[in-house]
């Protein structure tokens, strides 16, 4: 009984790799079919093929994350907000 449940464990295994392996060569023919009708189209009408890309601001990111909020930032604490919570001894 151990090796029939091995065995059909294996199987099972073996066809969720496939499977998954056809969802990821799937998956690439469209973006290859997607790639082939837009280079073609832009060929028939008289423009030239650019390249699908992603324009990223580094300075802006730079800004956003190693440099310290302004004054008038809203993320700014305020005393106001703050709770004060009494310790409670814990129940044994």
């Amino acid at each position: 009984m151990k090796q029939i449940f091995r065995f059909l464990l294996r199987i099972a295994l073996l066809l969720a790799g496939v499977v998954f392996l056809a969802s990821l060569l799937l998956a690439a023919l469209l973006m290859l079919a997607l790639w082939l009708l837009r280079s073609i189209w832009a060929r028939l009408s008289g423009r030239p093929v650019a390249p699908w890309t992603f324009k990223v601001d580094r300075q802006a990111v730079w800004d956003r994350f190693y440099r310290a909020p302004s004054r008038n930032s809203t993320s700014q604490c305020n005393d106001a907000d703050v709770i004060d919570v009494q310790v409670k001894e814990k129940l044994r």
